[in-house]
């Protein structure tokens, strides 16, 4: 199935799939800004701007907001990363018009009433307070520190409580002023409706549109380091990272085959040696992250703390291993899981727009899945391997580790592991 693109005169692109045989739609409005374009002095307001989003608008209160969606039985949310936001409803095909009327008015005419502010910067505050709670998701946030020091990539998404408590209406307006303009923004749709239909509806709500203010992201520069975060908890959550690569880099398809391979599923290497023979771990896998300008490869394991010392030197031969030989076997199975959750996709309107909204801010154009499967059909074992050599050799490790940090062996050992 093709997606069609349409430029409106203000800049405004529209992107959509036509699935005839579905009864929803889902549409969505991808913003080509994240917690990487925020100063420092301003750390979270992109997220706090996605949260406010929902609070009130010049022709509805919060609450209309959520009973309008709610009423004809559709669901709205919305969420940011460190260089997308991201907004979208799903609704019966016959409700498309109100979802473009919704996303068009809280991306317009949000008001950033002082007293909604007050309320959500407790909100916000709240939830940071949960992702600290929750250390196999926090020591992410710590990795990111380590990997990106004193660089806007490295920060947080949700910012720290200081920085929220303390933002005000006029920072969030100049924030969306400044950021939220029609050449950076995408709608994106994908359900029963013609395109058509959706570009004249776009056309006729998003009509308020400020023009881009010129703006340079700070260039990613990969640390790498050692961050240890001593905290009395039953696991020991570990990182290891390395430099990775960016998403139009020519080893993209190549490193996300390494990654499933090494650590993409239960009949990967770490989860069968790691988990199934040792025992060490009962969450490990690997992952491969990637930017419009660089990119991170890692491994986590959240393990006893007693068995720290026996988990990284396993951790590191296994993904040392990979750089020696791979079989034609394991390969196929990682070619067989990207390309599976690819033509999963494709069963949820949901997941399209995610897709396309994505490619449109990565690419500029939509990558039409046969195209995607053709790059990842074309990774040779030779390609992994020269990555995997690459990578753990070109730069330094990224170790990060949270909970009880006795048995863990020094950062120097580690990284005499890697040559």
């Amino acid at each position: 199935m093709t997606a069609r693109v349409t430029t409106l005169p203000n800049g405004l692109r529209v992107v959509s799939e036509t699935m005839p045989s579905v009864e929803t739609a889902s549409i969505g409005v991808w913003v080509d800004v994240g917690a990487r374009d925020e100063r420092a002095e301003i750390n979270g307001v992109s997220h706090m701007l996605e949260h406010m989003a929902f609070k009130g608008t010049t022709r509805r209160s919060a609450q209309a907001i959520a009973e309008e969606v709610e009423a004809v039985g559709g669901h709205l949310n919305a969420y940011t990363s460190r260089e997308q936001t991201a907004y979208y409803v799903k609704v019966m095909k016959e409700d498309v018009p109100l979802a473009v009327d919704i996303l068009a008015d809280i991306l317009q005419h949000s008001v950033f009433d002082p007293e909604e502010l007050a309320r959500e910067q407790q909100v916000i505050v709240q939830e940071i307070a949960q992702a600290h709670d929750t250390p196999d998701d926090i020591v992410f946030d710590y990795f990111q520190e380590v990997v990106y020091p004193d660089q806007p990539m490295g920060r947080s998404i949700l910012g720290p409580a200081a920085i929220v408590e303390s933002v005000g209406r006029d920072v969030l307006a100049g924030y969306m002023a400044d950021h939220y303009a029609a050449s950076r923004m995408v709608v994106v749709g994908a359900g029963r409706f013609e395109h058509e239909t959706l570009v004249q509806l776009v056309g006729q709500s998003f009509d308020t549109l400020s023009s881009a203010k010129a703006t340079v992201r700070e260039a990613t520069r990969y640390g790498g380091g050692d961050g240890r975060y001593a905290r009395d908890l039953e696991q020991l959550h570990l990182i290891l990272g390395f430099d990775g690569v960016a998403f139009d880099d020519p080893d993209f398809p190549a490193m996300q085959l390494f990654s499933t391979l090494l650590g993409g599923g239960m009949s990967s290497r770490l989860f069968q040696e790691i988990r199934e023979k040792r025992g060490l771990a009962y969450s490990v896998f690997s992952f491969a992250s990637s930017y419009t300008d660089g990119g991170t490869f890692g491994v986590y394991a959240g393990t006893a703390p007693d068995d720290a010392a026996e988990l990284i030197p396993v951790m590191a031969d296994e993904m040392l291993k990979v750089c020696e030989a791979i079989t034609e076997p394991e390969l196929a199975r990682a070619r067989a899981q990207l390309k599976s959750g690819l033509m999963m996709s494709l069963e949820s309107t949901s997941s399209r727009i995610e897709r396309l909204g994505r490619h449109m801010l990565i690419y500029g154009r939509p990558l039409p899945i046969e195209e995607m499967v053709e790059r990842i059909d074309a990774v040779t074992p030779e390609r992994i391997l020269a990555l995997a050599k690459r990578t753990f050799t070109a730069s330094r490790p990224s170790v990060t580790a949270l909970g009880a940090l006795g048995s863990l062996e020094p950062y120097d050992r580690i990284v005499g592991r890697f040559g």
